[in-house]
């Protein structure tokens, strides 16, 4: 096959003596056996996503690897000695279980260190919201942690942290990838100062773990979290080093752990992916939660910042949860208990995203607070607690099982959300109800909103320009009417432009750039398309709403809204 020049320039360049011997000898073999995975590995630059640097292992400048990584941990020292000048600058690295996580995240600290900053390094894998907490209770200007959150095993990634806790965002994004890109790969600083870098472990998790039960504890009497039968698995990640010492502390006692899954491994062998998104992932603990007859089941994924449920509907069989139903049950939980203790006085905030249920916005102007939507990613969520300081940030969520209980930790926690839906639950069995029941019981106060998410992949150079070609079109070829509704509104968020497509009339949205369309139609119902930006896929998120008169009727009326979504997925061609 004939191979690009630019390519083959980034080949070459790979071939010098800036990379090591086993580096050269493997793009070499790439070359003879297998051409098609050399354009991969070298037709673009791995980029910064909404979750980071992501990508499969391997060599090539569209790989994950010590010279990808080293360059951008190389940049950014560089803007550190910049953003942060005549003063000591401090980073902490945290890493989960995937393959060559403790390796990279050494080489990260390597080249930290020889920049001449301080690095406080985790001992072993840790969950990533720990990361966030450790940053801001050590002091640090920077973190970062290894990890490729659910995607499969020959994934890894890095996601940047600043001083606030949270992912970074603008400005600071840009300016850092200003100074990766304008780096070559023979000035990145290998050779370590092992004088400043400091392993640390126990007593940041237990500052961790207090610092959880502070903010996820809701005064639940100690016969009600006995009472709560627990089912939970680490999928084979970085969970099981915190959350069972944590629900232990806060006295949950009554807990069964998924032993096939409990220790970490970065095959991930027992479910296809470690993705509590996917029910087949929860299967092992779903079978134990019915020879345990459990509650309630919990799930995270392999660095712990995402978290999928499933609860006893209303003939006893387990029910798995989506995201937006979490986040809907603990945000209402949370409101209600910040009622109780009057501390609503419309100074509060809810953050959410603009793929997730607008249903959050409805509650929220229940109890008188607002609610802040952003982008998608926990860093928009977190940016929201910097920017609006004067307004106290209750808890939020996205519709991808990731959800934030106070600011003490920035991003997506599934140590805290764990322990927050067993408050949850263990309150309301107290009182003679189910997780499932209170869920119908806010459909009924606030709206009966249901979600649906079609999610297709596309893989590899050929994929990418697929759902470039997808979004292309959907923006180029506005859809007029689906299902029978006319479309009325079209927002564009690669144009920050909102239009009434009754009118014509248009509006300047004030939100970052983002290549991401949603449509609104005239009965109310919101479908948007956007590229992950960590994955080859595009996901198209489906909101259909209607009222819901009483709990006995709610069979019936989902049944109208499943007919509603099926019809949308026919006219969008998404089936």
């Amino acid at each position: 096959m004939d191979i690009k020049q630019n390519i083959l320039d980034a080949v070459n360049e790979w071939l010098t003596p800036t990379f090591d011997t086993e580096t050269q000898e493997a793009i070499t073999e790439l070359m003879t056996t297998s051409p098609k995975d050399l354009e991969e590995s070298f037709y673009k630059n791995l980029e910064f996503g909404t979750g980071g640097m992501r990508g499969v292992m391997g060599v090539g400048n569209n790989r994950i690897n010590k010279y990808t990584l080293g360059k951008s941990t190389q940049g950014l020292s560089d803007y550190l000695h910049t953003a942060f000048p005549n003063q000591p600058i401090k980073a902490v690295i945290a890493y989960d279980c995937r393959h060559n996580s403790d390796t990279l995240a050494k080489v990260v600290a390597d080249v930290f260190s020889a920049n001449g900053i301080h690095v406080y390094l985790f001992s072993s894998l840790r969950p990533t919201p720990e990361l966030s907490f450790a940053l801001k209770y050590l002091g640090c200007q920077c973190g970062i942690v290894l990890t490729a959150s659910h995607n499969p095993p020959e994934y890894n990634g890095y996601k940047v942290y600043w001083e606030d806790g949270g992912q970074i965002v603008p400005p600071e994004d840009e300016g850092i990838i200003n100074v990766i890109e304008n780096l070559n790969y023979n000035q990145i600083k290998f050779t370590a100062n092992e004088d400043l870098i400091e392993y640390i472990d126990t007593e940041v998790d237990q500052a961790f773990i207090k610092s959880s039960i502070e903010n996820a504890s809701f005064n639940t009497p100690a016969a009600a979290k006995e009472n709560l039968n627990i089912v939970f698995t680490s999928l084979h990640g970085t969970s099981i080093t915190l959350v069972p010492d944590t629900l232990s502390q806060a006295r949950y006692t009554n807990v069964h752990i998924v032993e096939e899954q409990r220790v970490p491994n970065g095959d991930f062998p027992t479910v296809k992916s470690p993705n509590p998104e996917e029910p087949e992932a929860l299967a092992m603990a779903l079978a134990l939660a019915d020879k345990t007859n459990s509650d309630i089941v919990i799930g995270t994924d392999p660095d712990c910042d995402r978290l999928g449920i499933a609860v006893r509907n209303n003939e006893g069989q387990m029910t798995l949860l989506n995201g937006n139903q979490t986040m809907i049950l603990m945000t209402a939980f949370l409101l209600e208990e910040w009622k109780k203790a009057g501390k609503i006085d419309g100074k509060q905030f809810v953050g959410s995203t603009i793929v997730s249920t607008p249903m959050i916005m409805e509650l929220a102007t229940a109890y008188g607070v607002e609610c802040k939507v952003g982008l998608t990613g926990f860093k928009w969520i977190a940016k929201m607690i910097k920017d609006f300081p004067e307004l106290k940030f209750i808890g939020g969520g996205e519709e991808s099982f990731g959800y934030m209980v106070g600011d003490a930790v920035r991003d997506k926690d599934a140590v805290a959300a764990t322990l927050l839906i067993c408050e949850v639950a263990a309150q309301a069995k107290a009182k003679g109800s189910t997780v499932y029941k209170e869920l119908l019981k806010l459909y009924v106060a606030h709206g009966f909103y249901k979600e649906h998410l079609i999610s297709i992949t596309k893989k590899g150079m050929e994929g990418l320009a697929e759902i470039n070609q997808m979004m292309v079109t959907l923006r180029e070829n506005p859809v007029k009417e689906i299902n029978g509704q006319r479309v009325i509104m079209l927002e564009d968020y690669k144009s920050s432009v909102a239009k009434n497509l009754l009118t014509g009339e248009e509006e300047t949205m004030n939100i970052p750039k983002a290549d991401v369309l949603i449509y609104y139609t005239e009965d109310g119902s919101k479908i948007c398309a956007r590229p992950s930006g960590t994955e080859p896929k595009i996901k198209f998120y489906i909101s259909v709403n209607t009222e819901l008169d009483a709990v006995e009727n709610f069979s019936k009326v989902e049944a109208v809204l499943n007919e509603k979504i099926k019809n949308i997925i026919i006219a969008m061609q998404l089936n």
